[in-house]
């Protein structure tokens, strides 16, 4: 089963789930695990993939720590860099942040007053204070 499309590298496909029954030409109905309870049963056939005969390239659902929005949360590990974007009639902050998302590692640009109120203890350390964040 298809979970989501970001990241090159990020995890594509959870399973596999028996197939309960076809619905339609292109559609089919899976047996999903309790925690998917809020997920709908119901798949096109673009998403689904054949079952891989290895079993080291199947990644079980607890492992990928899927939440009740059914997305994983990304973890800021550290600040990487800072800049003041000027404007017309103001200037706005922004700060580099490396990410970790499960297997990837993604470097984003973010307000900076959004990462503080979010993940303070990124900006206690004075290893920020060169950066003038």
């Amino acid at each position: 089963m298809r979970l989501c499309k970001k990241g090159k590298l990020s995890t594509r496909y959870i399973g596999p789930y028996r197939i309960s029954k076809r619905i339609g030409k292109v559609a089919y109905g899976l047996e999903l695990p309790q925690d998917l309870a809020t997920v709908q049963k119901t798949f096109q056939v673009s998403m689904l993939k054949k079952r891989m005969d290895d079993p080291s390239l199947i990644v079980p659902t607890e492992d990928i720590g899927i939440n009740n929005s059914l997305s994983y949360e990304k973890i800021p590990v550290q600040i990487l860099d800072c800049q003041v974007c000027k404007f017309r009639t103001k200037e706005v902050t922004s700060v580099k942040v490396c990410w970790r998302k499960k297997f990837v590692v993604v470097d984003t640009w973010e307000h900076v007053e959004d990462m503080k109120k979010r993940y303070p203890h990124l900006f206690e350390s004075g290893e920020n204070a060169d950066q003038g964040v």
